[in-house]
Parts: structure tokens; sequence; C-alpha cells
């Protein structure tokens, strides 16, 4: 497989209090410092990835064969997150271009077409994903156009697809002789082992949940191809959309504290990339008795944070929706 080279509360909530979250999330996202792994030399194959869950998949399946250089910084929010004009410049050398697609790199959009229009060799998960659309009505019932829904991560069958042209795509990479290309294939074939296995964890956690009890509420709509995986809901999100840079009206919150009472949902989740703040006003000024919990949904934390690496944050997450929803 070639690199790709083409273009490319209830009635309570107050108005106040919908303005008030417009700049909590609006704080949601920074700017990405230069993160590398891999010592490189000028004749080492050089690799730009925009994610930094992507950045861990593609390090566990090159090793040390290539430099491997992630813009996004740990916890940061890919929607809105912005380079630096030698970060861009790197974009442009790169061996191979790594990105998300399907939307998700709103800030990096113009930097991502320039390097398609060059010519340059990149690699766009969501082309090797089953893509799900998701299209959020609004407070007066007027559904909105469906959108790709570019949060495949969240279930790993869809990764273990993405790893596997991954694989193929790396092994190809100028500069690799026979032994470093085998080398790569056989960490490719390893981690897709370790997705498998991830999958049947995640499964096995899952299954204390009742049925009745699998609905999730969360900031934005990010969990689709969890719900759709594992067989969930999702109830609700207090951004409308799969953007965090959309922002609720008090009737979009006002709605969504409704459709929380009724279902009795325990726990609300907030993403750890995004400020948590809105949530809290939900359970709280509205009078919920729900919790919050932070999920790692879009970014990689620290290391030590709990999601350190994709597996990891996989693994955080479900252990922390089954208590969330079972207690």
């Amino acid at each position: 497989m070639s690199p790709r080279r083409s273009p490319h509360a209830s009635a309570v909530v107050r108005a106040a209090v919908a303005a008030g979250m417009l700049l909590a999330l609006g704080l949601g996202g920074c700017s990405a410092a230069p993160a590398s792994s891999g010592s490189g030399t000028s004749s080492t194959p050089q690799i730009v990835v925009t994610t930094n869950i992507l950045g861990d998949v593609v390090s566990e399946i090159v090793g040390d064969s290539a430099e491997v250089t992630t813009l996004m910084q740990p916890n940061a929010d890919p929607h809105s997150f912005e380079i630096s004009a030698q970060q861009a410049a790197a974009m442009d050398r790169a061996d191979l271009l790594v990105s998300n697609g399907l939307g998700l790199e709103e800030g990096l959009q113009r930097h991502l077409d320039r390097v398609a229009h060059a010519g340059g060799a990149h690699f766009i998960a969501g082309d090797y994903v089953a893509v799900l659309e998701y299209a959020a009505d609004d407070a007066a019932g007027i559904a909105a156009t469906p959108t790709p829904d570019p949060h495949f991560w969240t279930d790993p069958q869809q990764m273990i697809a993405v790893a596997a042209a991954l694989t193929s795509t790396l092994t190809q990479l100028p500069g690799f002789d026979a032994t470093e290309r085998d080398a790569v294939a056989g960490r490719g074939r390893a981690f897709e082992t370790t997705l498998t296995t991830l999958d049947g964890f995640v499964e096995g956690e899952l299954a204390s949940i009742p049925p009745a009890r699998r609905a999730l509420v969360t900031n934005h709509h990010v969990f689709g191809y969890f719900a759709e995986r594992y067989d969930f809901r999702v109830l609700g999100t207090a951004v409308p959309g799969g953007t965090t840079l959309a922002a609720p009206s008090a009737a979009d919150l006002s709605a969504l504290v409704t459709t929380i009472t009724e279902a009795g949902v325990p726990t609300i989740f907030a993403e750890s990339s995004s400020p948590d703040r809105l949530m809290r006003v939900l359970a709280d000024e509205a009078g919920l008795d729900v919790r919050v919990t932070a999920l790692f949904t879009e970014s990689l934390s620290e290391l030590g944070g709990g999601a350190a690496s994709y597996v990891e944050m996989i693994r955080t997450n479900t252990e922390r929706i089954v208590t969330g929803l079972t207690s």
C-alpha cells in the first residue's frame, strides 16, 4: 500500500450560564510543542504525526527505524491546536505525514492541504475506517447535516484496521533495507495482536454494566464508535456536534438536563482535553444528583497521568466508565 498523495438544567438553566460556558469551552485548546522520539540522522526516515494518539501508534510500529515527530502535546485539544512555523516546515520536509482526517484537525487543515497540494506522502487514518456519521438536532429540533465522525479510536477494532494499513505504508518508507522492513512488519503484527487483546478486555469489563445503564453523556459527541461497538447509547452531549469549537445555548443545556433527569444517569463524563466546568454546571447549578468523571478521549496524558499510551488510555477509560455506571 502506497502513501496517499491526494489533496486533501431543566428550565432553570439561564442564558447567562450558557454564556459563561462559552468562555470555558474557548479555553480548551492549546498550542502544541514539538515532541520527537528517536535520534534520527539525515538518512533516517522522518515521520510527522498530527495527533499524539496516532503518534503513539506509529511509534509502536516503526520503533527505532525512523524518527517520529508528534505535533500535538499531551492533554491538547485536536480540534483547536495550532503549530509553529518550524513545525509547519517539518510537515513539508517529512518522508511521511500521518493525520487523522475526517475533519478532526481543524486548526491544521490549511497545512494539511498545502502538503497534499505539493504531493507530499500523506497517510490519512480516516481513509481506513468504517466511518460513522452524526447529526445533532438543535434546540428547535432541526437536524443538522450529517457529518463524518473522526473519533474512531474509541473502538479498538477500528484502530486495528488503521494499524494494519499503517504497517503496510511504513514498510515502504524510503531508506529502509529488507531487515528494517521485516522488523516494522513484525512490530505491526504484534501491535495488532495487542489491540485485539485490548478489545477483548474492554468487552469483558463492560459486561458488568446492565443494558439499562449503558448510556453516556459527555462534553461533545466523541463516543459514537464506542457506542456502536459495545452496544451503548449516547444520550446527549453538552456541546452540539463533534467539535469542541461549538457552543451550547441555554435551550440546549435545558434539554440535556431533562434527558439526564429522565434517564436517571448516575455519572456524566467530561473529557480530559476540555474544561469540565460546563459539566459541573449541569451537575451542580442545575441541581442534578450525578457525578462528573473525567475520561481521556481526544488526547493522551503525560507519563504517569493515566493515559500515556493509546492502550493505557482505552483501559483507563473502560475502568472509569464501569465504575461510573455501576456504582
